[in-house]
């Protein structure tokens, strides 16, 4: 039954792969009307999923990530209105020159095919993922987490109904019906079918796919998030995005997960910036310096500096340079997201340069690494693999080049 849904998703990705701009642009118009206007069903479907959730013990960041609310909603909608008045990239030609023979040869963009996705919670991701693969001409198989599948499989009907009306193969956005893990196995030894997977939640779902995908896969790593204050730094503007780094939504791979001060400013930032944290219920752990700086602290271990917390926790160090910092980073960062806050050019171009990391930020919240943030109006996973792609997954990502030739009869002699 799998692999015949799967057929019936890549039959769909051909006809995607020529679908006109408008065509797409009318489907995911379409969607967004239908969240507005069906937004009370999908309420009602998503909090089923929440009390079978808390039922079955589900809580933290995965239980945060599974709601579904007006706000969340509106968003959705605006991504893909957004979205659906992006610029068409499918068929674009770069790159064209003529050769000494005459024969003209460019870069055309061309859609990836059957895109696999397989996801943990995240709703919002079943609308955001499915509206990026129509715009960039793709299909999408869907295989969302148990804890969200009566939310997933509402949307799901929603978007058949959309591209049905546009014109466009319904299956073009398909979910596998069953929470079977054994259905994850299957799609992922679909070699020649499904032509790229993308993961997306915790270190397990990815091993699982990293180890058995037998197609490309484009992943991203936890999010251990740096934010390095410098002894250039503007230390109300440290404080904020600090703060907004950790509080504003904890359980996302794009939080703040330590926080590294240089030496020079450590004595007057970090004493307010505890009392503020503390009052937002953030534990702060910290190294022998920053505990000497705010004894009520507790003591980081040294596993706390590589660990994605995803809870109103932040290790803190103090660092005698910039150079610390940068290795500090480089040791235990997941080339994610990484901030440097300081009114220095040179220091500021300097993190640029030499942080290895998919969004290198200067002066803002590590938060911003979101690809509606960013302005792409929705993404499909923020990749840390560096090969095809890095950082969040747009429309562009979710497609690739072939070489065109434009001839007039040239042979090779």
């Amino acid at each position: 039954m799998l692999r015949e849904l799967a057929l019936s998703a890549k039959a769909a990705a051909r006809r995607m792969a020529y679908a006109g701009g408008q065509a797409k642009r009318r489907a995911l118009l379409a969607m967004a009307g239908l969240l507005v206007g069906e937004a009370e069903a999908l309420l009602e479907a998503n909090a089923e999923d929440l009390r079978l959730a808390r039922q079955a013990g589900l809580g933290g960041a995965k239980y945060d990530r599974l709601r579904l609310d007006a706000r969340t909603l509106e968003d959705l909608t605006a991504g893909l209105r957004q979205l659906a008045d992006a610029p068409e990239v499918v068929g674009e030609i770069s790159e064209l020159r003529t050769l000494a023979s005459g024969l003209q040869v460019g870069r055309m963009r061309v859609p990836l095919g059957l895109i696999g996705f397989i996801y943990e919670s995240r709703p919002g991701a079943t609308v955001e993922a499915a509206g990026l693969a129509v715009k960039s001409g793709n299909a999408i198989l869907l295989r969302g987490g148990r804890e969200a599948f009566r939310t997933n499989e509402a949307l799901v009907q929603l978007w058949r109904r959309a591209l049905a009306g546009a014109g466009l193969p319904e299956e073009a956005v398909s979910m596998v019906p069953t929470t079977d893990r054994a259905a994850v196995l299957a799609m992922l030894g679909m070699e020649g079918i499904i032509d790229v997977v993308i993961p997306r939640g915790g270190d397990a779902l990815i091993r699982l796919v990293s180890e058995n995908a037998r197609m490309p896969v484009l992943y991203h790593a936890k999010g251990v998030n740096h934010l390095y204050v410098d002894e250039y730094a503007d230390l109300e503007m440290a404080r904020r995005l600090t703060i907004n780094g950790k509080v504003q939504r904890p359980g996302v791979c794009n939080a703040l997960e330590t926080l590294l001060v240089h030496r020079r400013v450590a004595g007057s930032f970090l004493g307010p910036l505890a009392e503020a944290m503390f009052a937002k219920g953030v534990e702060l752990r910290g190294d022998a310096e920053a505990l000497r700086l705010v004894p009520a602290m507790k003591e980081a271990s040294e596993d706390d500096w590589s660990t994605e917390y995803l809870d109103l926790i932040l290790s803190v160090r103090v660092v005698a340079s910039m150079d610390e910092a940068l290795a500090h980073i480089a040791r235990y960062g997941t080339h994610h997201t990484e901030v440097i806050v300081t009114e220095h050019y040179p220091n500021a171009m300097r993190f640029l340069r030499e942080v290895d990391a998919s969004l290198v930020l200067v002066n803002a919240s590590p938060r911003l690494n979101d690809g509606f943030q960013l302005g792409l109006g929705a993404e499909i996973g923020i990749s840390t693999t560096k090969l095809h792609a890095y950082g969040p997954m747009g429309v562009r990502e979710l497609t690739t080049t072939k070489w065109v030739g434009l001839g007039s009869g040239q042979i090779r002699d």
